[in-house]
């Protein structure tokens, strides 16, 4: 009879265990969502999509002369002092080129005052640009102090707070590096707070999320963004908790803490918000056809799948034609292709498969 009553009580323990589990899975989930969704409205900001086209209209055919100059010898002057490719379009158009924006943005201050003064000769085209170049150091520190200021982050190195006002000329399917950071930093440090970090924590929160792309700035560097923003860090001595979350936050490495998470999920409700990024559907189209077509070139390539936006490509390959230790081989060198011709800014993950099946049938009785 005890044992009865044994078992009884030990299957209503064991239900009432399991009922709870189930309520507090059930109220771990709403929690989850009240947390993010309140963070996304503390960190909601008046925007608009920009994109990068640097173009500048003239006011008439006389002012498009004078920029050419004798044959073409402003334009090459122009060239020359900026690093930027001037291209003359139809109507009273010009378009400016490079893959600079910081030289991009010195070249289209630079011209404007040109435009406005008359003066365009070669000579005059090298002091305007040497004057503009010094005064954007200027702006870059501004712009700088500003970011860091709204993102509530004082005390950094002037160098870095310089480097971080290259934010506002850089951007990335429109979207403008500047408002992301701003943006991703008020929602994680919202979540932060929802979670009851510390304050040490929550700073380190914060910074994560100021510099997580700071390494897209870094222009005289190669490399993906994730290695040259660690590098820099590094350079400038920042926390290492604040390292990791630059490191893993494309999830390149496993996250290490709560901070690297929080920054992570941070950027991707900033960058993958409807409205937040665009990009001409022409573009994306023509950059996933080459991706895939690079891979499907190399012999024993059965099928090549590019998914998020490019950023991870699988390659599936004829088992009867390439071994496992060929995968390795075939997979290194697509990864060399893909870096010389898909002209990606960014890293992509390629995985390999190679799958052996064996199939036969039971003979029927």
């Amino acid at each position: 009879m005890a044992s009865g009553t044994s078992d009884s009580v030990d299957t209503d323990l064991a239900k009432r265990l399991d009922q709870a589990e189930a309520e507090y899975k059930l109220k771990a989930s709403e929690m989850a969502r009240d947390i993010i969704l309140d963070a996304m409205m503390h960190g909601a900001t008046d925007y608009t999509a920009e994109y990068t086209v640097s173009t500048i209209t003239l006011p008439n055919e006389n002012v498009k002369g004078s920029v050419i100059g004798q044959g073409g010898r402003n334009i090459a002057a122009f060239e020359r002092a900026t690093g930027v490719e001037i291209e003359i379009e139809e109507g009273n158009t010009i378009r400016l080129s490079s893959f600079d924006s910081i030289r991009r943005e010195i070249a289209r201050r630079s011209l404007e005052i040109l435009i406005r003064d008359g003066r365009i000769t070669p000579n005059r085209i090298e002091e305007v640009v040497s004057s503009t170049q010094k005064q954007m150091d200027q702006i870059l520190v501004e712009e700088g102090k500003n970011i860091c200021a709204t993102c509530g982050v004082y005390n950094l190195d002037p160098e870095l707070v310089k480097i971080i006002g290259r934010y506002r000329f850089r951007f990335s399917y429109g979207q403008n590096l500047g408002i992301h950071t701003i943006e991703e930093t008020k929602i994680g440090v919202q979540i932060a707070h929802e979670l009851g970090l510390s304050e040490e924590d929550i700073q380190f929160v914060r910074l994560g999320c100021l510099l997580h792309d700071i390494g897209k700035v870094v222009t005289e560097e190669e490399g993906t963004h994730v290695q040259l923003g660690v590098e820099l860090l590094k350079k400038f001595g920042l926390p290492e908790p604040v390292i990791s979350a630059v490191a893993e936050h494309h999830e390149d490495k496993p996250f290490s803490s709560f901070i690297s998470r929080i920054v992570w999920i941070a950027d991707a409700i900033s960058g993958s918000r409807p409205g937040a990024r665009y990009e001409p559907h022409e573009t994306y189209v023509k950059r996933m056809k080459v991706i895939e077509e690079i891979g499907r070139s190399f012999p024993g390539v059965l099928e090549v799948f590019a998914f998020q936006s490019g950023r991870d490509v699988r390659v599936v390959v004829k088992p009867d034609q390439v071994s496992d230790s060929e995968l390795t081989l075939l997979i290194s060198k697509i990864r060399e292709r893909l870096e010389k011709e898909a002209q990606y800014a960014g890293q992509i993950k390629i995985t390999g498969i190679r799958e052996v099946r064996a199939t036969d049938i039971t003979k029927a009785k």
